[in-house]
């Protein structure tokens, strides 16, 4: 009871306003609920591997977390079969906290009206194609896996990466009017640097429609508009998003399978459109879970077409009242250029991946990933793990987890080019 009383009351504090626009003759208020994921684990981690860098090898001790988050939301009945909902969702970083920013609504955060003809709403939010993620990602025990960490990712530049940013690789920016021979700098979430966006991120700026589900199959599609657009200077850059996916689940839930294709434009280069596909799904044998996931991607840069694919094979085998996970994939190198002018110190054009210097060849950009471990669930909310995992990096790669420690320096958290972390770990997962 005492429980119940202090999540209400913590509810009541954050959904004030929520409550007082619901109050009055309109409408009951909206029932609204605090919710969260406490991700933790602890363990040994490794660096090593980075010989054509001359990156010393580092191991420590760490005590992590990934994806940690909390939020409150709420729904209410509007009549006539349509419901009105909301959710304010943020990071919990748990440890480092002067690393990660705890930004309000920095996770999915949307209000939106759910009725007979689906779900439509309006804010922030994981695409339909990270969506697919849920139907094959069973093989991670805590949050050591492929999702996000080769499935999904290759360049992070940005919720919506402006090629009017000089301080985008991809392109020279424009010519601030009134200031000769400069460009414009763009702050990091608009322009990191590099090709193209990672697949996996959210968009922002979006507007999303999910539709019933019929006999087991359901269509998503997200459009994240062009609030970036910019038609100063030389260059008119008018960034948009559009992701959609059709999945099906059936065979009494043993199996499912989902397929998307995103369009991302002017993303990396003003007038052209990055794309990608995916397949996603698995099957429940009972004794064995398998999921498959295959996804390719086509960033268009100004000199070629950078080509890229990942895949992944992911088992969970149930065990008394825990399961054992397994996870294999592996992010093929990007094949292109997308710039004439080699960086300082580098030799050739800047290959699509990363900068190419003599031990650092053009298709040297992938990286393999493998997990296993065993995860006790000790209640619906409560799974305790131990296991190993580990990143293969090419000698030009620097792919790594969420929550992964400061590398071989102590300050950031990105490995050196060709850097290979690992880490042998206990997790907690919570769910409240």
């Amino acid at each position: 009871m005492q429980k119940k009383l202090l999540t209400l009351a913590v509810a009541g504090a954050l959904a004030a306003p929520c409550i007082a626009m619901g109050q009055g003759s309109g409408p009951p208020a909206a029932a609204v609920e605090v919710y969260g994921t406490i991700n933790m684990a602890f363990g040994k981690f490794k660096y090593g591997g980075a010989t054509a860098s001359n990156v010393p090898d580092v191991s420590k001790w760490d005590v992590s977390q990934g994806a940690s988050n909390y939020g409150v939301r709420g729904r209410e009945s509007l009549g006539g079969g349509l419901t009105a909902w909301f959710q304010i969702e943020q990071n919990a970083p748990m440890e480092r906290s002067n690393n990660i920013a705890i930004t309000p609504a920095s996770r999915n955060s949307a209000v939106g009206i759910q009725g007979g003809w689906g779900n439509l709403f309006l804010g922030q939010w994981t695409t339909p194609w990270a969506d697919l993620d849920a139907l094959w990602g069973i093989g991670t025990v805590g949050y050591w896996g492929p999702v996000t960490s080769i499935i999904g990712r290759r360049e992070t530049t940005g919720t919506a990466p402006n090629p009017n940013c000089i301080n985008n690789q991809s392109s020279g920016g424009f010519i601030a009017p009134g200031v000769a021979a400069a460009g414009v700098v763009c702050d990091a979430v608009e322009a990191g640097g590099g090709v193209g966006h990672a697949f996996w991120r959210r968009a922002s700026q979006a507007v999303s429609y999910q539709s019933p589900v019929f006999s087991g199959m359901q269509f998503k599609v997200l459009y994240q508009t062009d609030e970036g657009k910019a038609t100063m200077g030389t260059t008119t850059a008018d960034p948009s998003l559009i992701s959609t996916s059709l999945q099906w689940a059936g065979m009494g839930g043993r199996a499912r399978v989902g397929v998307a294709l995103d369009r991302h434009k002017d993303f990396t280069v003003a007038g052209k459109t990055d794309t990608g596909y995916t397949i996603k799904g698995g099957w429940n044998f009972g004794v064995v879970d398998i999921g498959l996931a295959y996804e390719n991607m086509t960033y268009k840069t100004a000199l070629s077409d950078c080509k890229t694919s990942n895949y992944g094979v992911a088992l969970a085998v149930p065990v008394g009242m825990g399961t054992i996970r397994a996870s294999y994939s592996k992010a093929k190198s990007i094949d292109g250029t997308y710039g004439g002018v080699a960086p300082a110190g580098t030799v050739g054009a800047t290959s699509c991946g990363a900068a190419v210097t003599a031990a650092n060849q053009a298709d040297q950009n992938g990286a393999k990933q493998y997990n296993i471990g065993y995860e006790h669930r000790f209640s619906k909310r409560t799974n305790v793990g131990v296991g190993y995992a580990a990143i293969k990096n090419d000698p030009a790669a620097v792919f790594t987890w969420t929550g992964a420690p400061p590398t071989s320096d102590g300050a950031n958290n990105t490995p050196f080019a060709g850097q290979d972390p690992s880490t042998y770990f206990i997790s907690i997962t919570h769910r409240f």
